[in-house]
C-alpha cells in the first residue's frame, strides 16, 4: 500500500470517516513515514483554517445576470404568434396535400398514354414526387394540429429542401423545368421555415416562461411547477376481517 492510499485514509480521518482499523493502521504508517506526516500536518492546518474562517457574503448579482438575458416577448403575444404560425402551417399543409393528390391524378392519366418503358419509368418518378408532396403536406398538418415540438422533422425537411433547391437551380439553368413549376415549391419552403421557427425553444409549449409578478422568480420551467400529488383515499373493505379468515382456516 503506497503513500497515496495512506493519504486517502488520512483525508477520510480529517473528515471523521475512517474506521477503527484504518485509524490504527495509519497511525503505525505515520510513525515511520516523514512525507505522510508532513502532508498530514499541512492538511490539518488547511482544514482548520477553512473551518474557522468566516465566509464573507459577496454582491448579489442575480438582478444583473437576469437583466443581461434577452427579454422574451409577453406570454400572451407569444401564444398568439405561435397560433398564427400553426394556422399558416395548416393552410400550407393543406395546399401541399392538394398539390400532391392532383399530381397523382395527372400521373395516372399520363401513364395510360405512355405505355413504353421510358414512359413507365417517368410515370413512377412522377408518382414518387407526388408521394413526397402528400407526405410533406400530411406532416405539416400534423405539426399544425399538435402542440409537440417538431424537432424530429427538421433534419429530414432540411435535407429535402436543400437537395431540391440545388436540383431546381440546375434544372432551371439547363432549361429542363418551367418557372411555374418552381413556384409550386414555395409552399414547401414556407412550411419548412415555419417548422424551423416552431422548433425554437422559446416557441415551444415546454419552453422557459418569464414571470410577471415581482414576488415570484423571473424564470421558470413548467417542469418546476410540480402539482401536489393527490392524497390517499381509504376505502372500506367489502369483506371486513377477510385478512384473518385464511389465518383461522390455516389454524
Amino acid at each position: 500500500m503506497g503513500c497515496e492510499q495512506w493519504r486517502e485514509v488520512l483525508s477520510a480521518q480529517l473528515d471523521g470517516e475512517e474506521t477503527a482499523a484504518e485509524r490504527t493502521a495509519v497511525a503505525d504508517h505515520l510513525a515511520g513515514c516523514d512525507g505522510c506526516r508532513r502532508w498530514y500536518d499541512q492538511a490539518t492546518a488547511v482544514s482548520r483554517r477553512a473551518r474557522l474562517s468566516v465566509a464573507v457574503a459577496g454582491d448579489d448579482l442575480t438582478d444583473a445576470i437576469l437583466a443581461a438575458l434577452p427579454t422574451p416577448p409577453p406570454r400572451r403575444r407569444r401564444v398568439r404568434f405561435v397560433l398564427t404560425l400553426r394556422a399558416v402551417l395548416g393552410l400550407v399543409g393543406a395546399l401541399q396535400l392538394v398539390l400532391g393528390l392532383a399530381q397523382i391524378g395527372r400521373g395516372t392519366a399520363g401513364a395510360h398514354a405512355h405505355a413504353t418503358a421510358g414512359g413507365l419509368m417517368s410515370g413512377h418518378l412522377w408518382h414518387e414526387s407526388a408521394a413526397w408532396n402528400v407526405a410533406v403536406g400530411a406532416g405539416f398538418l400534423f405539426v399544425a394540429a399538435r402542440r409537440t415540438p417538431p424537432t424530429g422533422l427538421v433534419p429530414m425537411l432540411s435535407a429535402f429542401v436543400g437537395v431540391l433547391a440545388l436540383l431546381s437551380v440546375n434544372d432551371l439553368l439547363a432549361g429542363w423545368v418551367e418557372t411555374t413549376r418552381l413556384v409550386s415549391h414555395g409552399f414547401l419552403l414556407a412550411g419548412y421555415l415555419i417548422v424551423v421557427a416552431l422548433s425554437r425553444p422559446g416557441l415551444r409549449p415546454d419552453g422557459p416562461v418569464r414571470r410577471g409578478r415581482p414576488d415570484e422568480p423571473r424564470w421558470s420551467l413548467p417542469a418546476d411547477e410540480l402539482t401536489e400529488p393527490p392524497g390517499l383515499r381509504l376505502l372500506p373493505s367489502p369483506y371486513p376481517g377477510s385478512a384473518r379468515v385464511s389465518d383461522r382456516r390455516a389454524a
